[in-house]
């Protein structure tokens, strides 16, 4: 199914179900019922909790939260952000566990700022978008109702264009408390530094990163700057940040699309109008006391790639690693002649294979994307 067979997912105007849906539902075991709404996505349950009484206090039991929101933080989801039509903000979210994508309408949350946001990242349930006229920074939270502004950066106001997406990263905090940290990089007078703001305290804090070959191992990996070979990271854990500086020793031309320490090279052919031919996964290594890319995927099997294949003008990605390092989830947003493709691709770190996730359409000719960011944190329900 498309995006316009789906219903929005909006805390004003949930969806009606008739009294012999609702009745008839209800009839069933109530142990029957639980394992139904364990296995729904939130926006499901959301819709679902309107209907009656029962389901909705089965929702708010403590060993029914714990259970729910220990699942749904262990999926991963994808969502893009449409630059508005007809004053209509809508955030489309697609979960792996799921067949559809989902609506969440957000321009009661960002009220008369809309049409001025870019989407910057996503974690759990926080979707933190910047706004280019005021150079502000917001945190949604669709499933609470509830926005905030951020105080402005360290570094000032920032318009959109200034946030890297390989340069950020939102870490949420415990299922349904709605605490986030968020980090992002930059340079000053040509030194890498890392700003995190904390949800919590509501404050930013700023620790300039040292230089460090053997150190900078687990924790996050954000990028600040690419220029030809070299890049130029910094590795955060347990309060240290470390600066890397990787090469990578073979020419190799194409996309890269960097995130959390891995690098995808995506080979095209053709002219103006060109089609995907090969792509490899990088991560970084140490190797004679100097870091590295390294190649840890043989290229993508042809008849995966046939499958991915399409004409594109224009195309740009997004990476990130799962939180337990065993899958590497890759999107490449494609464009031709207004008509925009969405490729949903995995790297199995274990078994050293490739899958390809088929996405329905998205159906978005014509339309500007303003942001698109994976979530390896799903949604969950609030705590009690």
């Amino acid at each position: 199914m498309g995006f316009s067979s789906q219903p929005e997912f909006n805390h004003r105007n949930p969806i009606a179900a008739t009294a012999t849906t609702a009745l008839g539902f209800t009839l069933l075991p109530s142990e029957l019922i639980q394992q139904i709404i364990l296995n729904l996505s939130l926006p499901d349950i959301t819709r679902l909790k309107p209907i009656n009484k029962l389901i909705n206090s089965i929702t708010h039991e403590t060993n029914f939260l714990k259970e729910y929101n220990a699942r749904s933080s262990a999926s991963t989801w994808l969502f893009l952000y449409r630059k508005p039509w007809h004053r209509n903000s809508i955030l489309h979210g697609f979960s792996d566990d799921s067949n559809r994508w989902f609506k969440f309408r957000i321009d009661h949350l960002l009220h008369s700022k809309f049409d001025d946001a870019y989407f910057l990242v996503a974690g759990g349930n926080i979707f933190l978008f910047a706004l280019n006229s005021s150079r502000d920074v917001i945190s949604v939270n669709p499933i609470s109702g509830t926005t905030k502004r951020l105080p402005p950066s360290p570094l000032g106001p920032r318009d959109t264009s200034r946030w890297r997406r390989s340069g950020m990263k939102l870490l949420p905090g415990p299922p349904g408390s709605g605490h986030f940290k968020f980090l992002f990089t930059d340079l000053i007078h040509d030194h890498p530094f890392l700003f995190i703001y904390d949800s919590i305290s509501d404050e930013w804090k700023s620790k300039e990163a040292r230089e460090g070959v053997r150190e900078g191992k687990g924790g996050v990996v954000l990028s600040v700057v690419h220029r030809g070979n070299e890049n130029i990271k910094i590795a955060y854990n347990n309060g240290e940040a470390v600066i890397l500086r990787p090469r990578l020793d073979v020419g190799v031309d194409g996309l890269r699309v960097y995130g959390d320490g891995k690098m995808m090279i995506v080979g095209s052919e053709g002219g103006s109008v060109k089609m995907i031919k090969c792509v490899e996964l990088y991560g970084l290594s140490l190797i004679n006391d100097e870091r590295k890319w390294e190649k840890i995927s043989s290229k993508m099997p042809n008849e995966l790639i046939e499958k991915i294949k399409r004409p594109y003008n224009v195309i740009m990605g997004c990476l990130e690693e799962t939180k337990n390092g065993k899958m590497v989830r890759a999107v490449l947003v494609s464009n031709y002649e207004g008509q925009m493709d969405i490729t949903w691709l995995c790297y199995d770190m274990d078994k050293m294979t490739w899958t390809w996730v088929p996405l329905p359409d998205c159906q978005m000719k014509g339309s500007n994307m303003a942001g698109i960011a994976f979530s390896s944190s799903g949604l969950t329900l609030p705590s009690n």
